[in-house]
C-alpha cells in the first residue's frame, strides 16, 4: 500500500491508471502468445486416444472444380495423385459445361485408376455451391475417410496425405494447416502472416479441446460423422463447410490436429488488395454465427494489443522519464515473448520469411482486423444463396 501511496504521490491518479492498464494488458498479451499459443510449437497428436488400428486408413480425396483449369490438370491434380499413400482416390467433382474439358480430365483416368470424377452441369438459373458439389463428392467417394482441398491449393511435399490419414487414428476431425503462396511485396506478406496468425488461432484453440474451424483447404472427416448430421447445414450460404460445420460435429475428443510443414498445404495467391479484402469478405460472412464465447476470444487478443500499443505509446509521450523507461521495457519484453512465441510456431508450420518484418504486422494486424470486421457488417452477396 505504501508503494502505492507514493506511485500515486508522484505520478498521480492518470499515471496509476495508466500503469495498471498497461499491465493488465501486458499480462493479457503473455497469456496469448506464452501460454496459449505456444502450446503449438511442443504439441504431439499422438497424445490423444487412439481410436483406430491401422495408420494407414483407406481415404478420398474430395476437390470441388468450378472453372477449366488446366493448370490444375497439369500439375495440381498431379501432385495430388503422386502422393505416397496406399490406399487412396481423388475423386474431381467439375461444375461446368465445357465437354473437352471434361473428356481431358476422364482421359487422365486411362493412367491413374484411383482417380474419379463426376460432372455437375452449370446452369444459370440454379447456381452449384461448393457445397453441392462437395456433397456429391462425398457420395460418390468409395472410402470412409474424406479429406477435403481444393483446386487453388497444393501440397507442399508427397508425404502430405500420409500425415493427414495419419491423423485419423487420433479423430473423426482432422485439422491441417494451409498456407499462401510466396510472392514478392508487401502486400503478399500481410496475406501470409495474417493466414499463419489467424490459423494459430483455430488451432491453439483445437489444441485446448475447443474447436470451432479449420481450412477447406486441408481439412477431413469421416463419412459417418458427416451422414449422421445429415451433411452441410447453413446450406442458404455458400461457405461454412470448414466453421460453422465443425461446431455442428466437433466434440472435445474427436478432433485430431496434424501440425507438420510436410502435411500442409499452400493456397496460390491470386492478386493483391483487392482481391484479398473480397476473399476476406467471403470466407468472413459465417462469423456472424459464431458463439459468443469464440467471437470474444477472437476479440481479445487484437483488441488487447492495439489498447497495448496505446497505452504505451501515451506514457512515452506524456510522461516523465523513468515512467518511459519502465513503459520501454515493458514493450521490449512483450515483443520477446510474441517474436520467440511466432518463430516456433511459424517453424513448426513451415513458414518462412515472417520474422524479418514481423514488428509491422504486430503493429498492424490489429488495424487490418478491425477493417475486416467493419467490411464484414456489410452482406458480401457472393457468400450467400
Amino acid at each position: 500500500m505504501r508503494y502505492i501511496d507514493f506511485f500515486i504521490e508522484h505520478y498521480g491518479w492518470q499515471g496509476a491508471a495508466l500503469a495498471a492498464v498497461i499491465i493488465v494488458l501486458f499480462a493479457v498479451q503473455i497469456h496469448y502468445y506464452a501460454r496459449t499459443y505456444a502450446r503449438i510449437s511442443r504439441y504431439r497428436n499422438d497424445r490423444r486416444k487412439r481410436r483406430t488400428e491401422t495408420d494407414t486408413p483407406e481415404i478420398s480425396v474430395i476437390v470441388p472444380l468450378f472453372s477449366e483449369n488446366a493448370e490444375f490438370l497439369e500439375t495440381g491434380l498431379l501432385k495430388l495423385l503422386a502422393q505416397e499413400y496406399r490406399a487412396f482416390e481423388i475423386v474431381v467433382v467439375y461444375v461446368g459445361l465445357d465437354t473437352d474439358f471434361y473428356e481431358d480430365l476422364v482421359q487422365m483416368r486411362l493412367y491413374y485408376p484411383n482417380l474419379h470424377t463426376t460432372k455437375i452441369e452449370a446452369k444459370p438459373h440454379f447456381p452449384i455451391s461448393p457445397k453441392m458439389a462437395i456433397n456429391l463428392g462425398i457420395k460418390a467417394a468409395h472410402y470412409e475417410h474424406i479429406i477435403l482441398t481444393t483446386p487453388d491449393a497444393s501440397p507442399r511435399t508427397d508425404r502430405w496425405l500420409t500425415l493427414m490419414a495419419r491423423g485419423f487414428t487420433r479423430g473423426e476431425i482432422v485439422l491441417g494447416y494451409c498456407g499462401y503462396s510466396h510472392r514478392p511485396g508487401l502486400a503478399n506478406y500481410i496475406m501470409r502472416t495474417e493466414r499463419l496468425m489467424s490459423s494459430v488461432e483455430w488451432i491453439a484453440s483445437a489444441i485446448r479441446r475447443r474447436p470451432y474451424r479449420g481450412n477447406r483447404n486441408n481439412i477431413g472427416f469421416t463419412k459417418s460423422l458427416y451422414f449422421g448430421v445429415n451433411g452441410f447445414g447453413n446450406l442458404n450460404m455458400n461457405v461454412g463447410e470448414d466453421d460453422l460445420f465443425i461446431q455442428q460435429i466437433a466434440t472435445p475428443e474427436n478432433v485430431s490436429v496434424v501440425l507438420s510443414p510436410r502435411a500442409a498445404v499452400v493456397e496460390k495467391c491470386w492478386g493483391g488488395w483487392k482481391w484479398w479484402i473480397d476473399r476476406q469478405r467471403y470466407c468472413g460472412a459465417t462469423r456472424q454465427f459464431y458463439p459468443q464465447g469464440i467471437r470474444s476470444y477472437l476479440v481479445l487478443e487484437h483488441g488487447s494489443r492495439l489498447l497495448f500499443f496505446a497505452a504505451v505509446a501515451t506514457a512515452l509521450a506524456v510522461m516523465p522519464l523513468e515512467y518511459r523507461l519502465a513503459a520501454a521495457v515493458i514493450l521490449l519484453i512483450r515483443y520477446a515473448v510474441v517474436a520467440w512465441s511466432v518463430k516456433r510456431v511459424a517453424d513448426r508450420l513451415g513458414e518462412r520469411g515472417i520474422m524479418a518484418r514481423y514488428p509491422l504486422f504486430d503493429v498492424a494486424g490489429p488495424i487490418v482486423s478491425i477493417f475486416i470486421d467493419l467490411l464484414l457488417i456489410r452482406k458480401y452477396p457472393s457468400a450467400w444463396r
